[in-house]
């Protein structure tokens, strides 16, 4: 029967994540399969691919044709460049040691161009959380300055009508202590006056006994 290397999706909702299976190709998408072979999860920076490659290599090796989406992924993996140096090793065209070398070469250029990936990935998201970071500092400057300004205004406003209330306190005293040296000013020429006119009322009875 004719077998495919294909995806069969799983998850929720706009998170989805897909089984690598080996399946008949007449079966639905999502139905049966007859062996599941590893993990893709696409959602993730960068994509995680959890795939059996021994397993993998024996089904391509016995002739499963993997999608296009799976032929990229076993690429990815080295399941299909371990097939090709296998088929070399076959044909005499080289020997079991120098496929196995040629492969461990390419296996760590891979792991290095995937490290590489993986930092600028991480730099990008760094410089990026520095970058908002930064946007924060900067407003949270601009706000404890526009703060500190209104705090000057307001206590200057308060120092202005201390000040102005202190004014009108000084001018009522001084008001209160003019009225208080009036007062006996007044009294004394109230009573002076009286002084006066009891010593003219004397002197005109005087006058009346001396006339009579």
């Amino acid at each position: 029967m004719p077998v495919k290397i294909r995806l069969t999706r799983r998850g929720r909702k706009k998170q989805p994540f897909y089984h690598i299976v080996v399946a008949d190709s007449r079966a639905p998408r999502d139905g049966k399969y007859i062996e599941k072979l590893g993990l893709y999860n696409p959602t993730t920076q960068p994509a995680t691919i959890d795939l059996d490659f021994d397993k993998a290599l024996d089904w391509v090796q016995k002739g499963a044709q993997p999608t296009e989406t799976c032929r990229a992924i076993l690429s990815h993996k080295g399941v299909m460049y371990k097939k090709h140096l296998l088929k070399g090793v076959k044909k005499n065209a080289l020997t079991e040691e120098e496929a196995e070398k040629k492969f461990n070469e390419w296996l760590t250029e891979k792991e290095q161009k995937i490290n590489a990936q993986r930092e600028k990935i991480m730099n990008a998201k760094k410089a990026e959380e520095d970058k908002q970071l930064e946007a924060e500092k900067k407003l949270n400057e601009e706000r404890a300055q526009e703060l500190a300004k209104r705090n000057a205004e307001e206590a200057a406003e308060e120092k202005a009508e201390s000040e102005e209330a202190a004014g009108e306190g000084e001018q009522a005293e001084a008001a209160e202590s003019t009225e208080e040296q009036e007062q006996p000013e007044a009294k004394a020429e109230e009573k002076n006056e009286s002084a006066e006119e009891e010593t003219k009322e004397e002197s005109g009875e005087s006058e009346e006994k001396k006339e009579e």
